[in-house]
């Protein structure tokens, strides 16, 4: 065999080699659209039709999402602006702390910083249950029961954010600290100029983990709230599964839109959230 004839032979099997690994990720893909498939088909869907073989409706309903949003009796509009709005509290506190937070332990000399953020890493390893109870019992000595501050407060401080900003802000050269001192910048300037600007990747990491968590809350929600104008999408979704019992083509359309935050997110940050991690661990 000639080497023109190898190197043909040897190009057919990468590309029969591509083409089934590509097969296998488009069937995997699917494995895992197939439940967001059914619930959107079945969200769709006659309540008749829910339990039907085929999964195209044979009636296209669409104003099952317009029974959800108007429905006399559920704020379903109301629990969509808490969910977002409590989210977006907990995302900008949250990075803003934890910012703090990461400088004071990866720009900052101060005695017995290394061992502080030790512990303070620690407190990951303490399952949220655990802290349930002192974190509700605090709630109710500051007042805060029943509201919006009693969700976001308790929430806006974590171990997790300090620790990634920590490590992406390791990586900025303290060349760059030393010559703003030189220049007379003091702290403060340093870290709302130089470093701030330059962790903008794990910033954006973090803003969404932290906003898809929170948004997704249930069990904090659950145990704090208890005026209806309050709850969030979680806990409303369990009174609208109460309701309405076995409805399953308008609990479906709820679904749907509760998840249609993440997923325009995902979409729009997917860029940066794959560049801040995949930057994050090259340089860690």
């Amino acid at each position: 065999m000639s080497t023109t004839e190898r190197k043909k032979s040897g190009r057919r099997r990468v590309g029969a080699g591509r083409i089934f690994t590509h097969v296998v990720l488009a069937a995997f893909a699917l494995t895992t659209l197939a439940p967001f498939l059914w619930m959107l088909l079945t969200s769709l869907k006659p309540l008749g039709e829910v339990q039907a073989i085929n999964p195209i409706p044979t009636e296209w309903r669409f104003d099952n999402y317009a029974e959800v949003l108007n429905h006399k009796d559920i704020s379903f509009k109301r629990y969509y602006f808490n969910s977002v709005f409590v989210a977006a509290w907990v995302t900008f506190l949250s990075c803003l702390t934890s910012a703090f937070a990461a400088y004071a332990f990866s720009r900052m000399r101060w005695p017995g910083r290394d061992h502080v953020f030790k512990l303070y890493l620690g407190t990951m390893m303490v399952p949220g249950v655990v802290t349930m109870i002192p974190n509700y019992a605090l709630m109710v000595k500051l007042h805060l029961l029943d509201s919006y501050m009693g969700l976001i407060v308790p929430a806006s401080f974590t171990a997790f954010g300090t620790f990634l900003l920590r490590q992406f802000m390791m990586t900025i050269p303290p060349s760059l600290d030393e010559a703003a001192t030189i220049d007379g910048a003091s702290h403060w300037r340093i870290f709302w100029d130089i470093i701030l600007p330059l962790s903008r990747p794990g910033l954006i990491v973090l803003s969404i983990f932290t906003f898809m968590g929170n948004y997704g809350s249930f069990f904090w929600p659950l145990v704090l709230i208890k005026s209806e104008h309050l709850r969030t999408l979680p806990v409303g979704m369990l009174y609208f599964d109460t309701i309405y019992g076995r409805q399953t083509n308008l609990i479906m359309a709820a679904s749907v839109m509760n998840i249609l935050p993440l997923i325009i997110l995902f979409l729009v940050m997917q860029k940066y959230l794959v560049q801040g991690i995949q930057l994050g661990a090259v340089k860690g």
